[in-house]
């Protein structure tokens, strides 16, 4: 892409745009074999899908309505896009054990769940215990959904991982709490506004990349 005056974002090595003739740009998403392309101009989208046909094959699916295990929802009519993982959401909590009757809790963390290195398994029996509880699977899940859709556990998620590499019963009750948390609020997800001009202050980030595609 390289060769075609495309050039990689600084803030998002995933993304690729050159500056088209109109001053506009053209976004191209790429995460191994997943893209995304965006631009104002469907002209510009159609010529890139045509350039990049011609190099490998790739088939075209439409308009993006999923990405990275993240759905994509659109209001044209008020200019507005949203971001929500639902359906990953869904399977992460299936496969931890949470299920729809589990008693439901409003905020991820609770003031009375106080986590330290004391927690930390002190007995034979203890560490026997956690080695068969997927400690390090049900944080990483939570990161994913942290850093796609779910910023209002970023505390939360942040303090349960640094006990990662010795992690007691009572931090692995607080995982569960974030994860009781995720079953009981589902907001609509990230949402990402038209700006007439989004290069001006953030230059190439993946969500306003894909807030432009029309």
């Amino acid at each position: 892409m390289k060769d075609q005056k495309y050039k990689r974002s600084k803030y998002d090595h995933c993304v690729y745009l050159p500056r088209l003739e109109d001053g506009s740009y053209i976004y191209l998403l790429l995460y191994v074999d997943d893209m995304l392309i965006a631009a104002k101009s469907e002209v510009e989208i159609d010529r890139l899908k045509a350039q990049l046909s011609k190099e490998f094959e790739m088939k075209d699916l439409g308009e993006a309505k999923k990405i990275l295990s993240m759905e994509i929802n659109r209001d044209r009519e008020r200019e507005k896009l949203w971001l929500s993982q639902k359906q990953y959401l869904q399977k992460v909590l299936q496969r931890f054990g949470i299920h729809k009757d589990t008693k439901p809790v409003s905020t991820p963390l609770a003031p009375h769940l106080k986590l330290s290195s004391h927690l930390s398994p002190t007995t034979n029996e203890e560490r026997e215990y956690m080695a068969k509880v997927p400690y390090a699977n049900a944080v990483g899940s939570l990161m994913y959904a942290m850093v796609c859709t779910r910023p209002d556990i970023s505390q939360d998620v942040s303090v349960v991982s640094r006990y990662m590499h010795d992690p007691g019963k009572g931090h692995w009750q607080v995982v569960r709490w974030i994860l009781w948390y995720l079953q009981n609020v589902e907001p609509s997800g990230v949402q990402a506004l038209k700006n007439p001009n989004p290069l001006k202050d953030v230059e190439g980030l993946a969500v306003l990349a894909v807030a432009e595609l029309s």
